[in-house]
């Protein structure tokens, strides 16, 4: 072996020493750019393979000759005189692009299978379409979606964040995070609580207003641990390191059941809930509360009601006693509405047309039919009108002792007026 060829190959051994690539990988990459090097001679053959003996670090071009079926059938040593030179223009560069590349597919490999897993990095660049995150060999990206609205993240400050995708890239992988994701809840429960990393505390359900609120349905596998106090720690210690990183979001913590009912009651603390009547066919849960209660079980905005309907998968309807007794009691319950639909006729103007089919009406027509129906309830047709008919004339007719009878009166002063003038004449 020459000493130039001895130190070609040290050199390549600490290189793939250093970056954690093997020496074959290094030399298949040389010889494939050796070929391609060889090719663009004006004498080369139409077609060649390179070899380099990994011992000696000699380097043959050999010629070769393929039928039609792409079999060899004679080959040739054809190295150059002057290949040396070539090889080692070429070898330089070829190993610097493969460095890059296997590094690349490396930090790839390191995130690829770690999405939903929960990273630290330290805040490095912040504008107003995304912030990027230093995880140390690669960057991560955090996008304003993604961002909670009203966090304030300063350069050099060190941030949790969960890992929701792994886009590879021809400048290497992109990893892209975010702080809004209910998993983020999730993972840094695992870090908290031993007790779920361990699998003896599961948390089943979660549902989260990032920034806000969040809630998460826990459950013991168990019985000797209590999976709300495993989740809290002494003293709220628990869960008050998870609110410091979610930066004052509050956390409630409420135990999992199979049965829906407990379930959704349990889900609305920290209100009481005095009973649940669930409706299968359409998924909602009637929620019946003090009076009293009916602001706390609802929240503000209706943000208590909300995680509480995402934590269960239930549609929620809370209630106070008092619209449920109203309803109970008649209210709108028991009227007949009319079914049908407003539309426009041939001219434009809006027109009632029943569901049931008949001809439409104005909303002039509509009207009077409503005040129709109302002087006279629950009747119809001409036996109605008749009963309706004496009623009016008894209301209308004067009465013999009516004190305010105005005919009567005006006939007496005209009287006296006439008797008057005659006496005045005479």
């Amino acid at each position: 072996m020459s000493k130039t060829n001895f130190e070609f190959l040290d050199a390549l051994g600490q290189i793939a020493r250093d970056k954690g690539i093997s020496v074959e990988t290094l030399l298949d990459a040389l010889a494939n750019a050796l070929v391609a090097a060889y090719k663009r001679r004006p004498d080369a053959a139409e077609e060649a393979v390179v070899t380099i003996d990994p011992d000696s670090g000699e380097i043959r071009v050999y010629g070769q000759e393929l039928n039609e079926e792409g079999e060899v059938i004679r080959e040739w040593d054809d190295t150059p005189d002057d290949f040396g030179r070539i090889a080692a223009q070429t070898a330089k560069q070829v190993i610097l692009q493969r460095i890059r590349e296997v590094e690349r597919d490396m930090k790839y490999e390191e995130y690829a299978g770690r999405e939903g897993d929960i990273v630290t990095g330290i805040v490095q660049q912040t504008d107003n379409r995304y912030t990027l995150l230093d995880l140390g060999k690669v960057e991560a990206l955090l996008p304003q979606a993604e961002q909670v609205s009203y966090e304030r993240y300063e350069h050099g400050a060190r941030l949790k964040a969960y890992i929701v995708e792994v886009r590879k890239t021809t400048k290497g992988p992109q990893i892209v995070v975010s702080r809004t994701h209910p998993g983020l809840i999730k993972r840094l429960f695992e870090l908290e609580v031993p007790e779920i990393g361990s699998g003896v505390v599961e948390i089943k359900a979660a549902a989260r207003e990032p920034g806000h609120r969040t809630k998460i349905a826990v459950w013991s596998n168990d019985p000797n641990v209590d999976p709300v106090g495993a989740c809290v720690g002494a003293r709220g210690s628990r869960v008050r390191m998870v609110t410091n990183e979610l930066r004052g979001e509050r956390v409630d913590v409420v135990p999992f059941s199979d049965d829906p009912v407990e379930l959704i009651q349990n889900a609305l603390a920290p209100a009481r809930v005095r009973e649940v009547r669930l409706d299968e066919e359409t998924g909602t849960a009637t929620v019946i509360v003090s009076d009293f209660q009916l602001s706390l079980a609802i929240g503000k905005e209706g943000q208590n009601a909300r995680l509480a309907a995402r934590l269960t998968g239930w549609r929620i309807d809370i209630k106070s006693e008092t619209q449920l007794a109203e309803e109970e009691a008649g209210g709108y319950g028991e009227q007949d509405w009319a079914e049908g639909e407003w539309v426009e006729d041939e001219s434009g103007d809006l027109v009632w047309k029943p569901a049931e089919g008949g001809e439409a009406m104005s909303a002039e027509e509509w009207s009077h039919q409503a005040e129709d129906a109302a002087v006279a309830p629950g009747t119809d047709g001409p036996e109605a009108d008749g009963a309706a008919e004496p009623e009016r004339a008894d209301a209308a007719a004067p009465q013999p002792n009516d004190a305010t009878e105005p005919d009567a009166q005006v006939d007496t002063v005209t009287e006296q007026q006439a008797a008057a003038t005659e006496e005045a004449e005479a």
